[in-house]
């Protein structure tokens, strides 16, 4: 919020100005602040009059960052994102390697002189190649259709993005780990995927106005974090740096990740 130059003497003469300056990464957001802040300030001036004075009222200068033209495409992007490299990596990661299991193909797999890490990495690098061709035709399809341009660094943006799909790899070989059957598979992906990425991750919802409860579990989802670090380097064009947070913790959910599925495999398997 910024108010002119000695704004409280030209209340009285109706010259007071305020501006607002809003995030408009997503616009129903940013409308909706902007549309509350301004009903306050218009209050808070007639409020400031003394009796019998009439001035006109004070109209705030609405100016939105980031997105000015107030396109939805700038908010749904990150979040499409996510979702497709979750659905891409996790779920159809889990289900190839529970099929292995299902057919009897993994006890041959495994009596073979191939080990078990080979055996994973083997599932798990086509679905990486896949998830990597998906992010190429998103950020084509962003820049040269939807005209939603990369601000920042494409460099970082890819390197964050590959971050994300390895974190989603690592889920889909937990949730293979410890389940019997391609229905379980797909039930737990679903579950504990899709519906909390749609809902919890900020793609739909802002995360602020969410209770405490589900402001936690959303804290838990690698998409939330992702969602968030896009809409950084993508829209906003930050440097690195102003994303450390949210690299830090999906490297952390990376390497916890796949200690616990590489760990949950092998105990099966023997």
């Amino acid at each position: 919020v910024i108010f002119s130059e000695q704004f409280a003497n030209h209340v009285y003469t109706g010259d007071a100005c305020v501006q607002l300056v809003a995030d408009a990464t997503d616009p129903n957001t940013a409308t909706t602040q902007t549309g509350y802040a301004a009903n306050i300030i218009s209050s808070a001036g007639s409020e400031m009059l003394p009796a019998g004075i009439q001035v006109s009222t004070i109209v705030p200068e609405v100016k939105l960052l980031y997105n000015p033209q107030m396109k939805s495409a700038y908010n749904f992007v990150p979040g499409v994102m996510g979702l497709i490299l979750m659905l891409i990596c996790a779920m159809m990661t889990s289900i190839s390697i529970v099929r292995e299991k299902e057919t009897g193909t993994m006890e041959i797999l495994l009596v073979s002189p191939v080990k078990p890490l080979f055996i994973i990495l083997a599932k798990a690098v086509p679905y990486f190649v896949l998830s990597f061709v998906n992010l190429t035709t998103i950020l084509l399809l962003s820049v040269y259709v939807l005209d939603v341009p990369v601000a920042g660094s494409l460099f970082w943006l890819i390197v964050v993005s590959l971050l994300f799909i390895f974190v989603s790899l690592a889920l889909g070989l937990l949730i293979s780990s410890v389940t019997r059957t391609q229905v379980a598979a797909m039930l737990a992906s679903g579950l504990i995927l899709m519906m909390p990425t749609m809902l919890l991750s900020g793609m739909i919802f802002p995360i602020e106005s969410m209770p405490l409860l589900l402001q936690g579990i959303s804290a838990v989802l690698p998409a939330r974090w992702y969602i968030q670090a896009v809409r950084k380097l993508m829209i906003e064009g930050v440097d690195i740096s102003l994303v450390l947070m949210e690299v830090s913790i999906l490297a952390v959910m990376a390497v916890a990740l796949i200690t616990v599925s590489f760990k949950k495999f092998k105990n099966r398997l023997e």
